[in-house]
């Protein structure tokens, strides 16, 4: 049976008594890059994901692997790897006796489940218990139980969390290898400076809906908005030679300026004209958080208050 590299989510509504958890949810992830699903607390990525794996019935709408409802694949693992809770296992088994348990449901056999451990970093502890795993071991061990069946598509649920920092190396490295061979990648996310350096297209969620489904690359130049920043000494002057040419511009406090409405070379002739000393020109970067945050910020369930000093 020929199975394509794609996860179809389309029109997918979900009540759970008075909460409507999804509301239209629909994208799709496409073979050959990483996917960031993001979104805040109760946007409806779970339930989304749990829709997918055949976990949770939709009131309406479908979701396809490869063209196909999941529990429909036989031997799904080889089509469909998948982590939602690092937590799913049983403590008194070993590392590798939970794998040889999986793979066998799945028809894999115990060299599968040895190269998994290899790939996953975990032959040293292989012959552990599982319950004594920090929650960095597990997500490793997660993620080799995703991979057992070499499966086309990758679904993985807040990968990063636990990890230390050479682990979430690995795990950047990993996605994106995934990623070059060909496979379809969907990872769920709260780490936005993770996605930045894995994922190649983002799917932002909101209050059970689609509120952006972009390339990292052109969400962060629409963040951006074609802002310069400014690097100079003579912060005063060049305010007002900028502000004389129609230009917005923003003190930083730090020596530098964000300036709107006039592209970098105009910037430049301008500050040269008028011998205004500067050591940088540049396109404004924005972070992926910085442009998440924006395109969430109305679709926040609870927010807190900002932080104030107490009063003397």
């Amino acid at each position: 049976m020929t199975v394509e590299a794609t996860i179809e989510v389309a029109g997918l509504r979900k009540r759970f008594g008075s909460a409507l958890a999804l509301d239209g949810m629909s994208f799709t992830v496409q073979p050959g890059q990483v996917t960031g699903f993001v979104g805040p607390n109760g946007a409806g990525k779970s339930t989304t994901m749990r829709v997918i794996l055949g976990l949770d019935a939709p009131d309406e709408g479908d979701a396809l692997v490869g063209g196909r409802p999941y529990q429909s694949l036989p031997h799904p693992m080889r089509y469909l790897g998948s982590l939602l809770d690092a937590g799913a296992l049983q403590p008194s088994r070993s590392a590798r006796g939970h794998l040889l348990w999986l793979a066998y449901s799945q028809g894999l056999s115990a060299k599968r489940v040895d190269q998994v451990i290899e790939e996953a970093g975990l032959a040293d502890v292989a012959r552990r218990r599982a319950g004594g795993f920090s929650l960095g071991m597990r997500q490793r061990l997660g993620v080799a139980a995703a991979m057992l069946g070499d499966p086309l598509i990758l679904m993985l649920d807040e990968p990063f969390n636990g990890l230390d920092p050479e682990g979430i190396v690995w795990m950047k490295g990993f996605l994106r290898s995934l990623a070059r061979r060909g496979r379809a990648v969907l990872v769920s996310s709260h780490l936005m400076s993770e996605l930045e350096d894995s994922a190649d297209h983002v799917v932002v969620v909101g209050r059970g809906k689609v509120v952006a489904d972009i390339s990292v690359a052109a969400l962060l130049a629409a963040a951006a908005d074609g802002r310069v920043t400014l690097r100079t000494a003579a912060v005063s002057e060049a305010v007002i030679v900028l502000d004389r040419a129609g230009a917005a511009v923003t003190a930083n406090g730090d020596g530098t300026l964000t300036v709107s409405g006039l592209p970098a070379e105009r910037v430049v002739m301008l500050l040269s004209r008028s011998e205004v000393p500067f050591s940088e020109v540049s396109g404004h970067r924005v972070t992926l958080e910085q442009a998440y945050l924006d395109l969430t910020r109305d679709a926040v369930e609870f927010r807190a208050e900002p932080a104030t000093e107490a009063a003397p």
